[in-house]
């Protein structure tokens, strides 16, 4: 389980309950207020502190919990009495301030990625490790009704052995701020994006995590980068296989001319069957979950739903339990050290 639970997960960590926790909110652009709307129509939680470089947007999210306060940073998001802090601003700033909260004693819910490297994420474990606090990134396709059930028949064994799985996500839009663009701030283009929701995904599904050996080709506007190359993609290709044996495939993009607006998919080959997860007609919000044999297929879940503030929702509810120090988040450092890998700067 990499950095967020789901319900069949077991925790050893001390528990000591709360009432609602109260939140600060650091970063309110869409992702963040998206985030915060999802908490706040939740129930669960108190919104003391509400920061962000752009006025605009702390105007705008103050809609949502007109009560909080406004500060301009991080360092006066601290001087409240919070519990936990709620973190989406630019990638370059999210180890450092992760590692603060963390430091004053805070849990913390983090936009992906965590970091832009794996050094990076591991100080910032360390960090939560030695505050004892609940700390969580918000890779949330995992919690999708469609990921969930593929997910339970591959535990259960109904696939057989799974050797193989192919995973995409080709975003027709692309980020429209630009320190996505700008290699130093953002970590990488479209793999540390969104390539991370596949490489997360699958090594969760198959409990299994990419060997050391990696082949990747990246892309910036038709032309292919060199390997370490401090430039940005917008396409990549990759293949690696896992501990466990099994071969997988994946890429992902950005401005791909895909005749949609996006193409999202993780299919799962084993000796018993198959399974995919697809969205449907380009959508972002609706998806359809598929088992397969052999010709014939069978629809596990489908339709529309709102499960993008599901992982926000999974930590405050941690929280609110009086959570601590969770050490599946350690699982992180694999990813990362994957997207490394295949960066090439591991």
């Amino acid at each position: 389980m990499i950095g967020a639970a789901t319900p069949s997960n077991q925790f050893s960590s001390a528990r000591l309950p709360l009432t609602k926790p109260r939140l600060g909110f650091l970063g309110v652009g869409w992702i963040g207020r998206n985030r915060m709307e999802a908490m706040v129509r939740s129930g669960l939680a108190e919104v003391v502190g509400i920061a962000d470089a752009i006025e605009a947007n702390s105007v705008e999210a103050s809609k949502l919990s007109p009560e909080a306060t406004r500060v301009s940073n991080l360092d006066e998001l601290l001087e409240m009495d919070l519990d936990g802090v709620v973190i989406a601003t630019p990638s370059a700033l999210h180890a450092e301030q992760a590692s603060a909260a963390l430091e004053a004693g805070l849990a913390v819910f983090c936009q992906k990625p965590l970091a832009r490297t794996a050094d990076e994420t591991r100080r910032v474990i360390e960090a939560a490790r030695t505050a004892d606090r609940l700390l969580a990134v918000d890779l949330s396709y995992r919690f999708s009704s469609g990921i969930q059930e593929i997910k339970r028949i591959i535990d259960q064994g109904e696939l057989g052995k799974v050797f193989a799985a192919d995973l995409v996500f080709h975003n027709a839009y692309g980020p429209d701020k630009g320190w996505f663009y700008d290699y130093k701030l953002s970590g990488g283009g479209c793999v540390i994006d969104l390539g991370i929701h596949l490489v997360d995904l699958v090594s969760w599904m198959l409990d299994s995590y990419p060997r050391a050996k990696i082949t990747s080709r990246l892309f910036s506007h038709g032309e292919p980068l060199t390997p370490g190359a401090a430039k940005v993609e917008d396409f990549a290709q990759v293949l690696f296989d896992l501990d466990n044996g099994a071969s997988v495939q994946l890429s992902c993009s950005w401005k791909l001319q895909a005749g949609c607006d996006a193409i999202i998919a993780a299919a799962f080959y084993g000796t018993k069957g198959g399974a995919e997860f697809r969205n449907v007609n380009g959508s972002f919000f609706e998806f359809k979950a598929e088992r397969f044999y052999g010709t014939k297929r069978e629809v596990l879940a489908s339709g529309r739903e709102d499960w993008g503030g599901r992982a926000a929702i999974d930590w405050l509810e941690r929280l609110a339990e009086g959570e601590r120090y969770d050490s599946c988040v350690e699982e992180l450092i694999e990813v990362a050290a994957t997207l490394d890998r295949i960066y090439g700067r591991l």
